[in-house]
C-alpha cells in the first residue's frame, strides 16, 4: 500500500481523478470518517477536480491555511478523506459543494447554495443507551449525536433512518424514516447514483446479504444491497441533487 503518505498509483481507486502516466505515488487517504475505497484524499479535490492548485505543494498550502472547510469546519489535513454528502466549502470564492453518488464517476461534486451547505442527510447505523438514560445516535461516517432521555423518550428513530442535521451544530432538522414508498440514492455498487422510490426489501442476515429494489426512471426496477442505500425524502428529496438522477 506504499509509505505512510503514498499509495502505489495501481492501486488507488479508479474513480480518482488523476493523471496515470507518469507517475508512481499517489496520495493516500488519512484514516477517518469514509474508507478508501470510497473516498477521494482532500488534495485530490482541490487539484485534480476543482483546479485551484497545479501542484500537490501549492494544494498542501491552501490546506494548510485553513481556506478549506469540511461539513462546516477548517480542515488542514491535506490527506482528510472525502466522501458521499460531505459539503466542502471556499470561503474565499463562495463556492459551496455536495458529494453526490453518481454514475461511472462514483463522487461527484454538485454545486449548492450557501443556505443548503448548512444541511447534510446522515444514515443511522446503530443507536446505544448510555448512563442516565441518554440515548447516543451512531450515524455513517463515524458522526454521534447524543440526546437527552427526555429527548429520546419522544423520537422513533430507527437504523436505516437518515436524519437531516445541521452543520456544524449537528442540530436534527428532520427525520425521514426508512419504509416502503420513500425516496432513496444507491450510494456505491455497480447501480450507484441511481434514484428510485423504495419498492421492497428481502432480510437477509446482514444488511450487505440483503436485498433492496428501487422503482427508478420509467418504472425501472433496480437492486441493491441494503447498505449501499441512504433514504433521501419521503415526496421529494430533502436535498439537491443533479436533476438528471431523478426519476
Amino acid at each position: 500500500m506504499g509509505n505512510s503518505r503514498s499509495l502505489k498509483i495501481e492501486m488507488a481507486p479508479p474513480f480518482w481523478a488523476v493523471p496515470r502516466k507518469g507517475r508512481k505515488w499517489v496520495v493516500k487517504p488519512s484514516p477517518g470518517p469514509h474508507a478508501i475505497e470510497r473516498s477521494m484524499p482532500l488534495l485530490i479535490v482541490l487539484r485534480d477536480i476543482l483546479k485551484y492548485a497545479e501542484t500537490g505543494r501549492e494544494a498542501r498550502k491552501i490546506i494548510n491555511e485553513g481556506k478549506i472547510k469540511v461539513d462546516g469546519r477548517p480542515v488542514k489535513d491535506y490527506k482528510y478523506p472525502i466522501g458521499v454528502m460531505d459539503v466542502i466549502e471556499i470561503p474565499e470564492t463562495g463556492e459551496h459543494y455536495r458529494v453526490v453518488p453518481y454514475p461511472t464517476y462514483y463522487l461527484k461534486l454538485h454545486e449548492i447554495t450557501a443556505e443548503e451547505s448548512r444541511l447534510k442527510p446522515v444514515r443511522i447505523q446503530n443507536k446505544t443507551t448510555l448512563k442516565g438514560g441518554k440515548l447516543q445516535i451512531n450515524c455513517y461516517g463515524g458522526r454521534n449525536i447524543l440526546l437527552k432521555g427526555d429527548e429520546a423518550q419522544k423520537l422513533s428513530f430507527k437504523t436505516l433512518d437518515t436524519l437531516l442535521i445541521s452543520l456544524p451544530e449537528q442540530e436534527i432538522i428532520e427525520h425521514i424514516p426508512f419504509k416502503i414508498g420513500n425516496l432513496a440514492i444507491i450510494t456505491w455498487g455497480k447501480n450507484v447514483g441511481k434514484v428510485g422510490r423504495l419498492v421492497s426489501v428481502n432480510r437477509q442476515w446482514g444488511w450487505r446479504r440483503s436485498i433492496v429494489t428501487l422503482e427508478g426512471k420509467g418504472g425501472k426496477q433496480i437492486q441493491t444491497t441494503l447498505d449501499y442505500i441512504l433514504i433521501l425524502g419521503e415526496e421529494k428529496p430533502s436535498i439537491s441533487i443533479p436533476g438528471e438522477l431523478m426519476p
